[in-house]
């Protein structure tokens, strides 16, 4: 399996499945009149990050994470986004930007250092194959499973074939 593939195709399904809670998300708040803000600002924890910003970060560590790995220019994304239809479109440009991404890219990204921010003034540099299990996956899934269980905890009806993307 080359290292494209063993990259993009995983961060693209669970975007994908993504974007299908969300739209179950939003049909929650609209069946059961709860103003969408409420389930966006939803928490697992109050100390923990609420659905929006977990929906900006898997975002961020699929394009930010496969820019780095093909050695291109990181993206800029300002977390903007407020509302459902926002949030999607996040997801609609990264899954467009991962698919503008080639195997040739990642030939040899698996070997090649990758620096990248783990804080306000540090970085840390990895061999791309360590950042990509070490970092990038294990946030992208760690945010992803967060967003989910926020949704699940919220009432939306929604299950780990949701999550999969096979529902």
């Amino acid at each position: 399996m080359s290292f494209y593939d063993a990259t993009v195709p995983a961060f693209l399904q669970i975007l994908g499945s993504l974007s299908g809670i969300l739209k179950k998300a939003e049909a929650h708040c609209a069946a059961k009149n709860i103003q969408p803000e409420v389930l966006l600002a939803a928490r697992l924890y109050p100390d923990m990050l609420p659905l929006s910003k977990q929906i900006q970060l898997v975002c961020d560590f699929a394009g930010k994470g496969s820019a780095r790995l093909a050695h291109v220019d990181v993206p800029s994304t300002p977390d903007t986004e407020k509302t459902f239809g926002e949030l999607q479109q996040r997801l609609a440009k990264t899954i467009d930007y991962l698919k503008t991404f080639t195997p040739a890219q990642f030939e040899g990204g698996d070997s090649r250092e990758v620096t990248f921010p783990i804080g306000p003034d540090k970085t840390l540099t990895l061999k791309g194959q360590e950042f990509l299990n070490r970092f990038a996956f294990t946030n992208f899934y760690f945010h992803a499973a967060i967003a989910h269980g926020i949704l699940r905890h919220s009432g939306v009806e929604i299950g780990k074939r949701d999550f999969l993307g096979v529902a």
